[in-house]
């Protein structure tokens, strides 16, 4: 394999990664709100097939002109378009000896460039059938199968034939409907193909089913409530930044948005903030199992003193005085000893966090234990 194709997938392998670590978070909160547990299969197929989606993309469209003015590498009468069903039979044969009685002249024909050509356009929508199958399910689908195969490697052909849709002023690949044909077949033979493969991964029937059980029994996993603290905090994050331009000192902006995420909102909501109502889970009483406002209360003043804790530390570490000051030698003990503090406490919560995640639900976190409150399934 050259770098015509090598270069392409390096390319989608990194922005699999970049696209992967943006949208890891919302698919746990969808898998969870659906199924109420993360299937691994699930997340194999689907990641894969983003991958697999920007992948065939990428070696359709790269490598990229090195300009936009394209018109001017393109000599005059540049045809940009092959509407001949079947050239790609005629460019096989150029310049090859077959002889159909005699098979040993036949390996020539994988010998000519135009056929790798082909056989690439066929396979490139092949593994695109396969995920159809799996999200169409019954055979009985194969004329949407045929459709979504051909829809794709149209918009495939038009990009490329537009410039990238007015990128570049001159197309830098024509349309060939023979694409569009070994496309679509190659897209129709996966779609057949595919219960050989997804014989290897849980149906989908039974990923639900599981699902129903664990909600059946009013499990909440670890990774789930790890997700609501993830989003309340990512909430009070965005709230801090949209307003920054406030001329109020910060640290009185974010206890305003403490008390309101973890206090105020789950008060409102019957013991759910709003990541736990996102996940589809509440907080109720450790004994009756009822909503607590004073277990709610209590959850929060865990969770702000352990702010005024961070915060003050933060303040003390970074106390800055002339060199010539008497309290010079003092400064230096503070800033010291409140950075190995701050140290010392993140990893605390490092392996309290991991003590929860890893514990199947026998653990708490700290601020739940406070509040003597135990996350339920709505």
């Amino acid at each position: 394999m050259n770098g015509t194709y090598t270069g392409p997938i390096f390319v989608a392998a990194i922005a699999f990664f970049i696209l992967a670590f943006l949208i890891w978070i919302p698919w746990l909160i969808y898998t969870y709100r659906k199924y109420g547990f993360l299937s691994i299969s699930k997340t194999i197929i689907v990641f894969s097939f983003v991958f697999y989606f920007l992948t065939a993309l990428f070696l359709v469209l790269l490598p990229l002109p090195e300009t936009t003015n394209t018109c001017a590498f393109q000599k005059p009468g540049t045809q940009f378009f092959n509407l001949r069903p079947f050239q790609f039979v005629q460019d096989i044969l150029y310049k090859t000896d077959i002889t159909l009685k005699n098979p040993s002249t036949w390996v020539t024909i994988i010998k000519q460039p135009a056929f790798y050509q082909a056989f690439f356009n066929f396979l490139l929508l092949m593994p695109f059938g396969v995920y159809l199958r799996y999200f169409l399910k019954e055979r009985k689908y194969w004329k949407r199968a045929f459709l979504f195969g051909l829809g794709l490697t149209l918009f495939y052909e038009v990009t490329q034939v537009t410039g990238i849709y007015g990128i570049y002023n001159c197309p830098y690949r024509i349309f060939d409907v023979d694409d569009l044909l070994l496309n679509s077949v190659g897209s129709l033979l996966g779609f057949f193909a595919a219960p050989v493969i997804w014989a290897l991964f849980p149906k989908h029937t039974d990923v639900i089913k599981y699902g129903q059980e664990i909600i059946a029994q009013n499990g909440v996993r670890p990774l789930q409530i790890l997700l609501a603290v993830i989003v309340d905090f990512a909430l009070i994050s965005m709230g801090n930044t949209a307003l920054s331009f406030l001329t109020i000192p910060q640290f009185f902006i974010q206890t305003a948005l403490y008390l309101l995420i973890f206090a105020i909102i789950p008060l409102l909501l019957g013991g759910e903030t709003l990541g736990m109502k996102l996940l589809k889970i509440r907080l109720v009483d450790e004994s009756a199992e009822v909503f607590s406002a004073v277990g709610i209360i209590r959850r929060f003043v865990a969770i702000y003193s352990t702010y005024l804790v961070f915060k003050g530390l933060n303040v003390m570490s970074n106390i800055e005085l002339n060199m010539d000051s008497p309290f010079y030698v003092y400064q230096v003990f503070i800033s010291l000893g409140s950075f190995i503090l701050l140290t010392i406490l993140v990893l605390v919560l490092a392996i309290h966090v991991l003590r929860f995640f890893l514990g199947r639900g026998k653990h708490r976190l700290y601020f739940d234990v406070v509040g003597k409150c135990v996350v339920k399934r709505k």
